[in-house]
Parts: structure tokens; sequence; C-alpha cells
């Protein structure tokens, strides 16, 4: 059998259809959502890299990201976004990442190009990347103009925050559990290729404080609750 009583394993940990999380001691899992825990992470940050690591791998190598392309990705500071700088950064690419000023430098210590978001961003990335960009992940939303307004000819874009891009040529994307991706993300923590920062870790009696600061929008990192 793949697995055995005993082994340390992590998983996105849904269903085939999208219903409730879960907050338990014990959970259900088919054994195509598993992957064996990474050796390089401890629990707490294996426990944040399945949700946020697949949504931005699996909307990467959907658009074919590789060697030669530059990325944009908006929000790059957040949960997503963070994994999704250092995933692209894995797969060759070049990266530029839209963030706030007082992320910038957290976002050069993960091998992006920090630009801040808002007024004038169009004209800041194309500073950057006086061409266009190749390829453009959206983690935030709101942002299709700009996308469009920055992408190459022929470029490629996806967004898991707002519908209206496959009205534009762009993909609409959303998560799904994957071991076998899961695996390739375990693989690139072990080669100290993706570091999962976590924000805080909560205790699952305090769920909902744990969800009022995700809801902040201020946070660094993923926020862990421990069963």
């Amino acid at each position: 059998p793949e697995f055995a009583v005993g082994d340390e394993v992590i998983a996105y940990a849904r269903k085939d259809y999208v219903h409730g999380g879960t907050f338990a001691e014990f959970v259900t899992v088919p054994v195509r959502a598993l992957a064996r825990r990474p050796a390089s992470l401890t629990w707490d940050q294996a426990a944040g890299l399945p949700l946020a690591g697949l949504t931005a791998y699996q909307v990467l190598k959907r658009l074919g990201t590789g060697p030669g392309d530059t990325v944009l990705v908006h929000g790059a500071a957040g949960g997503v976004g963070s994994l999704g700088v250092q995933i692209a950064r894995a797969l060759g690419a070049r990266v530029i990442g839209t963030a706030s000023p007082a992320n910038h430098d957290r976002l050069r210590e993960l091998g992006a190009e920090p630009t801040a978001y808002g007024e004038g961003v169009v004209e800041r990335v194309r500073k950057l990347a006086p061409d266009g960009v190749d390829v453009v992940a959206d983690f935030v939303g709101g942002v299709l103009d700009t996308t469009l307004a920055v992408l190459s000819e022929g470029g490629r874009h996806a967004s898991v925050a707002d519908n209206s891009v496959v009205g534009a040529g762009g993909q609409w994307m959303w998560v799904r559990p994957n071991g076998d991706d899961l695996t390739e993300l375990g693989a690139l923590a072990d080669a100290g290729k993706l570091a999962v920062p976590v924000a805080r870790t909560f205790p699952l009696e305090e769920l909902a404080d744990a969800f009022a600061l995700s809801q902040s929008g201020h946070v660094h990192g993923k926020v862990v609750v421990a069963v």
C-alpha cells in the first residue's frame, strides 16, 4: 500500500465537491489526496502548505510557467502569493510581484522584483518589463484591467478570485486536492526552494480568533489551527 499506519502525511482534505472546511482531530481523506510530510517542515508549516501551495502551483502549472517566462503575481505578499513567487522561481521564471511597499524587502528575499499596487501600477510594471509579461497569476481579484494592460501578445493569465477573466481570454481556477502535486511541493520544500511562513498558531478553542486574524487582511504567512 502507498501508506501505512503511523506514516506522517499531509493533505488538502476536502471531498471531490466543494463543502465545509475541516477542523477535527480525525478526518477521512481519499488516498489520492495524501502526500508525505516534508521532512524539512514543522507540523505547523506543513499544515500551511496544502491549500495555499496547491492553489499557487496548479495555477502556475496550468499556465505553462517555465524558464524564460516573466511572471506577474498579483498579491505577492499574501499566503498564496508568497508561495506562488517561490514556485514560479523554482520553475525557472522571473517574477514581478505586487505588494504594499512595507512588504517589498520580504518579496526580494523570496526572489521577486516588487512593485506597489494601486495607481500607476501599469507604468511601474511596464518599466520592469517593457515588452510585457508572459504570465499573470491573480490571487487577489479586481485587477483584470491591470493584467490586460501589461500582458504581452500571446501571454497567459488566470485568477482564483475573479471569474470575469474568462471573458478576457484568461482562466478562472479552483484548487483541487492532488497528492502528486503536493508531493512535488514537498520536494521543493526539502530542496530549500520553498519556505512556508507561519504567522501564528491558534489552539482549536481559539478558532474564532484565528478567523478574525485571517480576515484582517494584514497577515504575513499562514494562520494555523492546532488540534
